[in-house]
């Protein structure tokens, strides 16, 4: 099984994550963020993976430490689940609806870590969750999955259907990558034999 934990402690905040990339999507989160719970729980069941975070933050100040720093934590143990990525399908994209909106997610797990986000909200807060955290979030974790992440909304109108269709477009896309391709026997997917 493809698993690994990472903590990470600082002045700011202390996160545990474990991640088992072929799991069955059980998720057990508590970052002290109501909303960013919401939408790691939805991940990892729609990414079938196992996943445990926890974060003590800052939260005193505001939810911006413990958002980024959850995504820098999981993006580590998720570089380390996947190892040298052999056998990889590697490259993945999707649109994903959610009511009235739809957004785009491409990833390729290239080992050159590198986001677009276009993707725009109307309203600065979804409950007490500052929507500008989802941007945040999605950068510390490409930047330390050493993923390149390319995320759209084409459209949508609701604050909380246009974060979650780009969290369960990354689960999807994550899924699909991370997939072993049998006809790869286990090479690394890549002309230049790593990632």
């Amino acid at each position: 099984m493809r698993a690994a934990s990472i903590s990470r402690k600082t002045a700011e905040t202390d996160v545990a994550v474990s991640i088992a990339l072929d799991g069955t999507g059980k998720a057990s989160i508590d970052t002290g963020v109501g909303f960013l719970d919401h939408m790691l729980e939805l991940l990892a069941r729609h990414a079938l993976f196992d996943l445990d975070v926890k974060v003590e933050g800052d939260l005193h100040v505001d939810q911006h430490h413990t958002t980024e720093d959850a995504g820098i934590a999981l993006g580590q143990a998720f570089a380390k689940a996947l190892g040298d990525k052999r056998g990889i399908a590697r490259y993945a994209d999707l649109h994903l609806p959610m009511d009235e909106t739809l957004s785009r997610v491409a990833i390729d797990i290239s080992g050159r870590p590198f986001l677009v986000f276009r993707t725009q909200f109307r309203v600065e807060k979804i409950g007490q969750f500052d929507t500008e955290l989802v941007r945040e979030w999605f950068q510390a974790f490409a930047m330390n999955a050493g993923i390149t992440l390319h995320v759209e909304t084409l459209y949508g109108e609701n604050a909380h259907h246009i974060a979650e269709s780009c969290f369960k477009g990354l689960a999807r896309a994550l899924r699909a990558a991370v997939a072993v391709d049998p006809r790869e026997e286990g090479r690394v997917p890549s002309t230049k034999g790593s990632l």
